[in-house]
């Protein structure tokens, strides 16, 4: 498991999330519904961790919709601070940049 994860879940079922500006958009422009998003959460496989990001540590979450189709999620907290949890960007991966897992980027 993964503290930033970690941290984030506990956020999130306390009800200290953002979605931000972008990630709206981002959600908007494929389809992906906040609720499918916060209903998956949970049972996220972390694909990518960023400890050191300079807007905070991040984590990219393969997470999956209503209908069981993946969405990335990229999950952060803003620096120096302990909430809220925010929900930077979403999308829908692309076959062509990751392998069929959607774990593991295409080299």
């Amino acid at each position: 498991m993964s503290g930033t994860y970690d941290q984030i879940l506990r956020l999130i079922k306390q009800g200290r999330l953002l979605v931000s500006e972008h990630g709206y958009d981002e959600l908007a422009a494929d389809g992906i519904f906040v609720r499918d998003v916060l209903c998956s959460v949970a049972e996220a496989a972390i694909v990518e961790e960023y400890p050191t990001y300079p807007k905070g540590p991040c984590v990219l979450l393969l997470q999956r919709d209503r209908n069981g189709n993946p969405i990335h999620v990229v999950w952060g907290i803003p620096k120096d601070r302990k909430s809220p949890a925010v929900l930077v960007t979403a999308y829908r991966p692309d076959l062509k940049r990751w392998e069929a897992d959607f774990l593991r980027r295409k080299k």
